[in-house]
């Protein structure tokens, strides 16, 4: 397919279409991604006000073969939402769509448009003493849709599955003009092929995601944290296994963090101050909520019995307070922060089966070993075997410094992820990124359905050119 520049005249249409102000003022905003690896070209950014818009805008644009961004908070990490090789592509921005439509207290749901942030919804869901489970550290800036474009994950996913899981219905626009909504707050409905899902995922190369109904969940009235020092992975898995069957479903996250992490905030932020005196080499973060018919606080002191009796943790903080909870968390929300100011040779978001996780840990660290010396930030959401397996390099040197060996790596982590039965990616998505991935490692019969639902969902294929298929 042969795109098009935005030009005076296709602005000119959208104008007319969709009314004086529709357009924003142009930024390097639009054009970058948080990890600095791709930088897009902005031809114009139009911020639509309602679906109605956003399928006008896409329909004029599908017409004249002009290529279209979807943008949320710019949050991503695989370049979804930056237009590379293209020379003026259109920006659709969810800016303006930050209006929470509606709450149901007594049905658990909030109805909000794509541009509410995160941390928005959550504040709603509060004032009803409600939560919303999907968690983020980037929640004051990442967009709810962005975050079902993406099928977000997160810290909740243990209990209360990823982004996916928590949507009821969906408001998209489409690029033939078309514009479906279904905003229904039903837990049940088997009324044909559920589209919903389908949408959900697709990093904007389907349609434009313009509004949600998402699941909330009753606030736990008893929560605890905890913070413990464990010798292995293999350690950290038994402990998951014991706390599953001593809190069932009130085990609400279950973190696996390395000591190089904690080493890598130190370096990077001096001022901030580690609940320890000795780094551990490994440590989980273990969150409980119960109901009212359980105290999670006397329930966290005795797992934690529970599990030194059996010599799996040789120690741990145990948060007291509130305030103690939250700087436990926010000690786990710094760890992305600092691997940026450290700088990645390669950052691997991927997913096993429990049982396999150790088994890669210690074969990537053994196959790594033989191609050179690295740091190695291994972290990630234990509970549901996600991990962020990233490589960093020597102290003193630079990640430019191992330009060459950056595809090597990859490639490496990659093929033993999938040999052991995980995914190359598992809640960052694909985006420009892992394209090459996508194919080396799907089944040909799944991207010939995938490139069929493309093309007709998008038949100009002007939907974020470049993310998951070329």
């Amino acid at each position: 397919m042969t795109f098009k520049p935005v030009d005076k005249k296709l602005l000119a249409e959208i104008e007319v279409a969709c009314g004086r102000g529709i357009f924003r003022p142009s930024s390097h905003r639009y054009a970058e991604e948080p990890r600095g690896r791709w930088m897009g070209n902005v031809g114009a950014v139009a911020a639509p006000r309602n679906a109605l818009e956003a399928s006008k805008i896409l329909k004029i644009c599908s017409d004249s073969c002009v290529p279209v961004i979807p943008y949320g908070g710019g949050t991503g990490l695989v370049g979804g939402q930056v237009g590379e090789n293209l020379q003026a592509p259109l920006i659709l921005s969810a800016e303006r769509l930050t209006s929470i439509k509606d709450i149901f207290p007594e049905e658990n749901v909030i109805v909000c448009e794509a541009g509410c942030t995160l941390e928005d919804i959550h504040e709603q869901a509060k004032k009803i003493n409600r939560l919303f489970p999907l968690s983020l550290a980037s929640k004051g800036s990442a967009k709810i849709g962005g975050n079902l474009a993406t099928n977000a994950g997160g810290i909740g996913v243990l209990r209360y599955g990823n982004a996916r899981d928590l949507c009821l219905g969906i408001e998209v626009a489409f690029p033939n003009g078309e514009m479906w909504s279904d905003l229904r707050r039903l837990r049940k409905d088997n009324s044909g092929y559920d589209v919903k899902s389908l949408l959900i995922g697709s990093e904007g190369t389907l349609g434009f995601v313009t509004a949600a109904s998402l699941r909330l969940a009753p606030v736990p009235k008893s929560q605890a944290t905890a913070l413990l020092f464990v010798n292995s992975p293999k350690d950290a898995l038994h402990i998951l296994n014991i706390a599953q069957d001593f809190a069932a479903e009130g085990l609400s996250a279950f973190e696996l963090l390395s000591g190089q992490g904690f080493s890598f905030i130190q370096e990077t932020m001096p001022n901030v101050q580690l609940p320890f005196s000795k780094t551990p080499d490994w440590a989980i973060l273990i969150h409980l909520g119960f109901g009212s018919a359980r105290n999670a606080e006397n329930s966290m002191i005795e797992l934690y019995e529970k599990i030194c009796g059996v010599t799996l943790a040789y120690d741990g903080v145990l948060a007291k307070s509130q305030k103690e909870s939250e700087a436990l968390w926010e000690l786990r929300e710094k760890i992305p922060e600092a691997n940026r100011k450290i700088g990645a040779i390669g950052s691997h978001d991927i997913s096993l089966p429990l049982s396999n996780i150790s088994t890669f840990i210690d074969r990537a660290q053994s196959e790594l070993s033989k191609i050179g010396q690295f740091r190695i930030n291994c972290f990630g959401h234990l509970g549901d075997g996600n991990l962020h397996f990233n490589i960093f390099p020597e102290a003193g040197k630079t990640k430019d410094q191992y330009a060459s060996q950056r595809d090597v790596i990859e490639t490496l982590v990659h093929d033993l992820t999938t040999g052991l039965d995980g995914s190359f990616s598992a809640e960052h998505g694909i985006g420009r990124s892992k394209v090459k991935d996508l194919i080396k490692y799907s089944s040909p019969v799944k991207l010939n359905l995938m490139r069929k639902l493309k093309d007709l969902f998008d038949p100009n294929g002007i939907m974020n050119p470049g993310v998951i298929l070329k």
